[in-house]
């Protein structure tokens, strides 16, 4: 079998552009950053991030979220183990990753030194008709139960993973930001005896792909629930609306028959009681 030769200026020209690839990888995944821009929020609870790429905003998400997180504690027997709730919020001033891409987004958020990260995955897909839409595929969520601002005497303290299964959330048509003031729950299965998390998310606007303007969400797509909610809120104005309409016709009616059906005076028939009057 043959071997093959490489002459020394061909090495070289591979070794030059192998450190050219590398450097161009870096320089690109230099370039994907996370912004926070909570401060622009007048919300205390609401948070506001995005990931630019190449000097372009490619994701946004505005919401805030609690979390609720059972953990064991030991008894005052000093034998049995109870279960306690750890209740937080997402603070605005967590630390942003992500990565952006045609088919497939994600945005990673970290705080208390990365005690605690929140991944949240989207892609694309084509539905009935061709309809292309965008979704959350996944969610991700990291803690650490050593970290005593929230975990109060936790039994067996230390790190663990909880994530979502089988995920099909926030489905939005492709090219617009999905809008949601109500409360969106996902249950999330923890690492840790597989205790059931849950993430809460309301006030949401989201939109992981086909941005238009750098930091602005494009045409807002709401959600059922706030649809449904303003229609129970619209829909006694415009019963009582009827009503009144009903009324005011009922009304005219009533008084045009009686000017109909009014008494006339008679007259007497006899002409010659017209003598007497």
């Amino acid at each position: 079998m043959g071997r093959l030769y490489f002459s020394t200026t061909e090495s070289a020209r591979l070794l030059l552009l192998a450190v050219f690839g590398v450097l161009a990888l870096s320089v690109v995944l230099a370039e994907q950053e996370g912004e926070n821009l909570s401060g622009l929020s007048n919300n205390p609870d609401k948070a506001i991030f995005a990931v630019r790429e190449n000097g372009t905003t490619c994701l946004m998400v505005e919401f805030a979220v609690r979390f609720l997180v059972p953990y064991d504690v030991l008894a005052l027997n000093g034998i049995d183990l109870i279960t306690e709730q750890a209740a937080f919020t997402l603070p605005r001033g967590a630390e942003i990753e992500g990565t952006c891409g045609s088919t497939e987004s994600e945005i990673q958020i970290s705080w208390k030194n990365n005690a605690y990260t929140l991944r949240i995955y989207f892609s694309k897909e084509l539905r009935e008709k061709d309809i292309e839409v965008w979704k959350i595929s996944k969610v991700q969520f990291v803690y650490d139960s050593s970290e005593t601002s929230h975990f109060i005497n936790a039994y067996n303290p230390g790190k663990h993973t909880a994530s979502t299964h089988h995920l099909s959330a926030l489905v939005t048509p492709a090219g617009q930001s999905y809008v949601c003031a109500a409360q969106q729950t996902l249950t999330l299965i923890s690492s840790d005896h597989q205790k059931g998390i849950t993430v809460s998310m309301y006030d949401v606007q989201i939109q992981p792909f086909d941005i238009a303007s750098d930091f602005m969400f494009s045409e807002a797509y709401k959600c059922i629930t706030d649809q449904r909610e303003r229609l129970e809120e619209t829909l006694p104005l415009i019963l009582s609306f009827i009503l009144a309409l009903i009324i005011v016709i009922t009304v005219v009616v009533y008084h045009f028959h009686l000017k109909l059906t009014a008494v006339q005076p008679v007259l007497p028939r006899d002409r010659s009681m017209y003598k007497n009057m």
